[in-house]
């Protein structure tokens, strides 16, 4: 278990490494809070309001990684999608709403949408990782960080850590080999 999480670290963390480092390597190192802490602060307590909001109503652990397979759950007779049904609309609903929150956000307060100079086949390269890193690893970086470390569960702890540690090395590479968008 512990190498296939590190194997999927290693395939979805290169890219989301690569897309940081490519951003500005010199601010990050200079200023890891160039805006403030105030708003990562405010963005955590959100996400584990919203968390715990999710626990409490539903019993179920919030995650955005089994969307796809509730939302096939409305098309698809598949047992391994129907297993879904009682859950999917809050699921597509919770989805939904990381989006929309997303781009009030872009509107409201940065002016404008969001645009990245990595290029098109990296981006999708990148999605192809995660989404397999994401199934292989029983969940995302975010799930494993924020409900796993917060239920104490050992896999989600000894995930986040090499997550972690695969992201540091792999940025540190990156920028050492002066990839660019």
């Amino acid at each position: 278990m512990l190498s296939d999480l590190i194997t999927v670290a290693l395939a979805a963390d290169l890219v989301a490494a690569t897309s940081a480092v490519d951003l500005a390597p010199a601010s990050i190192a200079s200023d890891p809070f160039p805006n403030g802490i105030s708003r990562y602060a405010v963005g955590g307590l959100l996400v584990g309001l919203g968390t715990a909001v999710i626990y409490l109503g539903t019993g179920i652990s919030a995650g955005a990684s089994t969307f796809l397979e509730s939302t096939l759950s409305y098309v698809s007779g598949e047992s391994r999608f129907q297993r879904y049904v009682a859950s999917r609309d809050w699921r597509l609903l919770f989805t939904g709403s990381i989006v929309l929150g997303a781009a009030v956000y872009a509107v409201t307060i940065q002016g404008g949408a969001w645009t990245t100079d990595v290029h098109p086949w990296r981006l999708l390269v990148g999605g192809i990782f995660v989404g397999v890193g994401t199934r292989v690893g029983k969940g995302c970086t975010s799930g494993h960080g924020v409900c796993g470390v917060g239920s104490a569960s050992k896999t989600s702890i000894v995930g986040v850590v090499t997550f972690l540690l695969v992201a540091i090395v792999t940025a540190q590479l990156v920028a050492a080999a002066g990839v660019t968008p």
